[in-house]
C-alpha cells in the first residue's frame, strides 16, 4: 500500500474546518546545562494553506521554534502539537516523515545526482536506499524536479549545482513525502540576486499549486518573502512580540520593536522592503 495514501487526514475542529498543522501552547524551552531561557511562553498556531514568515534577530529563538515543530526537540514546559499529534505521545520518527524540511545546512551527498538527492526524501536518509525506490517513487522524483523547474538537473551532481539550484532540489526532496507542512530554515542563505528571485518565484508557484500545504519560512530579510506569505511571527529574546496577518505585523513600529533599532518598511506589488530608519550624517 502507498504509505502516502494510507495516512490519516488532518484532524478537524468542531466547525468541520481543518485543525492546525502545528500549535504551540505556553511553550518554554530552557537549556538543561545552564538554565538559559531560549523560548518563554510562546503560543502560536499554523493552519493548512497558511504561509508564515518567522522573523527575529540572531538568538531570538527562531531555529528552536522550527526544531520543536519539526519534532527534533521537546519543550521544557507547555505543549506542542504537530499534524494532530502531541510531542511526547507520538513516535517522532513517524511524525518527522510527514514534515518537509529545507535548510542550507542539510547533509546530502554532493556526488549524488539531483534525482538521487530527491529520491532520498522518500526514505529520509542521506544515502539512497535503492531497494526502497520502485518505479512509482522514481517517477515521483522526476515529476517534482519538473514542478520545481529543475528537470534538466536530474543527472547533474548536486555538488556542482548552484546555490539556487540546490535550494530547489532540496525543496523537491522535502516534497517527496507529500508533507502537510514545509519548514524552510533560511533557504535563501548565500544566494545571489537572480537565484534569490528564482527561488521566490518558485515558492509563489508552489503556494498556488498546493493550496493545502502550509509553510514556515525563517529569514532575516523581508525582501526574501514571496507574495504568498500571508502571516508573520516576530520573536525577540525568546518571546513573541507580534503575530498575525503580514499587513498588521510587518510595520515599521513592530519591526523596530523587534530588532531594537528604527526600521522603515514598505510594500510594493506584494513584495516587502526594509531598511534602517536611522538618519545618516551628511
Amino acid at each position: 500500500m502507498d504509505p502516502i495514501a494510507a495516512r490519516p487526514p488532518l484532524p478537524r475542529v468542531t466547525d468541520g474546518s481543518p485543525g492546525p498543522v502545528a500549535a504551540l501552547d505556553g511553550v518554554s524551552v530552557r537549556r538543561f546545562t545552564t538554565g538559559q531561557v531560549i523560548l518563554d511562553d510562546v503560543s502560536w498556531s499554523v493552519r493548512p494553506g497558511e504561509h508564515w514568515a518567522l522573523l527575529g534577530a540572531n538568538g531570538a529563538g527562531k531555529t528552536t521554534v522550527l526544531r520543536l515543530i519539526g519534532a527534533v526537540v521537546h519543550p521544557t514546559s507547555g505543549t506542542v502539537e504537530v499534524l494532530g499529534h502531541r510531542l511526547g505521545r507520538v513516535d517522532v520518527r513517524e511524525l518527522r516523515a510527514r514534515i518537509g524540511l529545507v535548510s542550507s545546512s542539510q547533509k546530502v551527498s554532493l556526488d549524488a545526482t539531483a534525482h538521487t538527492v530527491v529520491l532520498t526524501g522518500a526514505t529520509g536518509t542521506v544515502q539512497p536506499l535503492w531497494g526502497k525506490y520502485d518505479a512509482a517513487v522514481r517517477e515521483r522524483a522526476s515529476l517534482l524536479l519538473a514542478e520545481l523547474e529543475c528537470k534538466d538537473l536530474a543527472d547533474r551532481p548536486f555538488g556542482v549545482c548552484s546555490g539556487g539550484q540546490r535550494a530547489r532540489v532540496l525543496i523537491a526532496r522535502a516534497l517527496m513525502s507529500d508533507p502537510a507542512l514545509l519548514l524552510l530554515d533560511e533557504p535563501f542563505n548565500a544566494l545571489d540576486l537572480p537565484s534569490r528571485e528564482d527561488l521566490i518565484d518558485t515558492m509563489h508557484r508552489l503556494a498556488a499549486g498546493r493550496p493545502e500545504l502550509a509553510t514556515i519560512t525563517v529569514t532575516h530579510h523581508l525582501e526574501e518573502l514571496s507574495p504568498a506569505i500571508g502571516h508573520a511571527l516576530l520573536l525577540k529574546e525568546g518571546r513573541v512580540r507580534a503575530q498575525g496577518p503580514v499587513a498588521e505585523v510587518l510595520t515599521g513600529a513592530r519591526m523596530s520593536d523587534c530588532f531594537g533599532r528604527p526600521v522603515e518598511v514598505a510594500r510594493l506589488d506584494g513584495r516587502w522592503l526594509a531598511r534602517s530608519g536611522r538618519t545618516l550624517p551628511a
